[in-house]
């Protein structure tokens, strides 16, 4: 719960600080004032808080064993485990849609780490005034794959766990990467670079 809560408020938090410095009176949409270095750190620093957030939850929903969970069992996108009959547990390699979230869900941390990678390369060799669109778009891609990973297990896990398990906290942690995600890197595509 504390992960989420943590990035509802960066995302308030940079969202603020995006609509109070870049669209203010007088400035078009996509230019910092030029007085406003300070601020243009503050927004740097919070983008990047937004985005570290993003990597964190994709890494615990990707990881953590709590995709669906009852009192004796527990599934994730690797293992399928019950305790009702002794611990048995089922790997994730029976089928073939399990491969595919597995797959997303990898996909989407790597483009979102190297994403964050380019946002750096891009702030230091960057031209005054150019966008981070090569940023925006592995954000986004992120976005796209931790969607759709989290659709195909929403729709096909009834071929995976019993019926009366509920969804646990890394599939939820999931689905708030995806809009999270998405805002990150629409922000990367929106946003100019200044001195």
């Amino acid at each position: 719960m504390l992960p989420t809560v943590l990035s509802v408020c960066c995302l308030r938090c940079v969202l603020t600080t995006f609509l109070h410095y870049i669209i203010s009176p007088g400035n078009t949409f996509t230019q910092i004032p030029k007085s406003s270095s300070g601020n243009m750190l503050i927004l740097l620093c919070g983008i990047v808080f937004l985005h570290v957030a993003v990597l964190v939850l994709l890494f615990v929903s990707t990881i953590v064993s709590a995709w669906t969970v009852t009192a004796t069992s527990s599934s994730d996108l690797w293992v399928n485990c019950s305790t009702s009959n002794g611990m048995t547990c089922q790997p994730g390699d029976t089928g073939v849609w399990i491969q595919a979230v597995q797959a997303l869900m990898i996909l989407s941390i790597i483009f979102s780490f190297l994403s964050l990678f380019l946002f750096f390369c891009q702030l230091f060799t960057l031209q005054k005034g150019g966008r981070f669109f090569l940023t925006g778009a592995f954000q986004i891609f992120a976005s796209l794959f931790v969607m759709c990973g989290a659709i195909i297990y929403t729709v096909m896990n009834h071929t995976w766990v019993p019926p009366n398990e509920s969804y646990g906290f890394a599939y939820i942690l999931a689905w708030v990467a995806f809009p999270l995600a998405l805002i990150s890197g629409l922000i990367y595509v929106i946003l100019r670079k200044r001195e």
